[in-house]
């Protein structure tokens, strides 16, 4: 399975990508990877992931808890953020930090993507330069 799959993807938030993030073709590896780094930010004293991704890094953060620290809302994919804040209401942590792999869009104030696709899911182009031509080879 492929990470990223070229093909219309309904989400959470109810639209339709233009391409999916399979966060599941993620090996356990990688997640105790991206655990170690969100780990290396600081201390960490309760971690709650939604989604079965976002309980994966959840477990993988486990071994890096100390009782002191932040808690933390963790989840794969960020689009809209409502599932996020969904999540921080129905758990009570209204001083959770939220940490997202990867983040399609602008995030709430409180969440920290690892990986930000923001620019990719806009109508921006690349724009001209002053030394750019259009040539067709």
């Amino acid at each position: 399975m492929s990470l990223f799959q070229r093909k219309p993807y309904k989400m959470n938030s109810g639209g339709v990508a233009r391409y999916k993030i399979a966060c599941e073709a993620l090996a356990e590896e990688d997640f105790e990877t991206l655990a170690w780094l969100i780990a290396q930010k600081g201390e960490i004293r309760a971690v709650h992931g939604i989604s079965n991704n976002g309980r994966r890094l959840a477990e993988h953060l486990g071994k890096y808890l100390t009782k002191d620290g932040v808690r933390l809302i963790l989840d794969d994919v960020l689009t809209t953020g409502g599932s996020m804040e969904a999540a921080r209401h129905d758990v009570g942590w209204h001083d959770a930090v939220g940490v997202v792999i990867f983040a399609r869009g602008a995030c709430p104030r409180w969440v920290l993507p690892i990986f930000s696709m923001e620019w990719i899911n806009t109508d921006d182009v690349f724009p001209a330069t002053e030394n750019s031509t259009a040539t067709a080879e």
